[in-house]
């Protein structure tokens, strides 16, 4: 199952700029839609993995996880 995110997205000037909603921190600027979309994609990977191993680091030994759905 795979998650969804929402971009936000606009042009501005010569560039296409965008942000996750969801995710705060990930924006990115390109000079297509189309390699704006794959950069925020990329972007989101990454910070979504960042954010599970600074979670896991943070709680140290001994926890555990659970899957919460809204």
């Amino acid at each position: 199952m795979k998650n969804l995110y929402t971009a936000v997205i606009k042009r501005d000037g010569d560039w296409w700029i965008g942000w996750i909603e969801e995710i705060s921190g990930v924006n990115c600027q390109e000079a297509t839609r189309e390699e704006l979309l794959e950069t925020l994609k990329i972007t989101l990977q990454e910070a979504l993995e960042f954010n599970k191993q600074e979670a896991i680091k943070s709680a140290g030994e001994n926890y555990q996880e659970e899957q919460i759905a809204v």
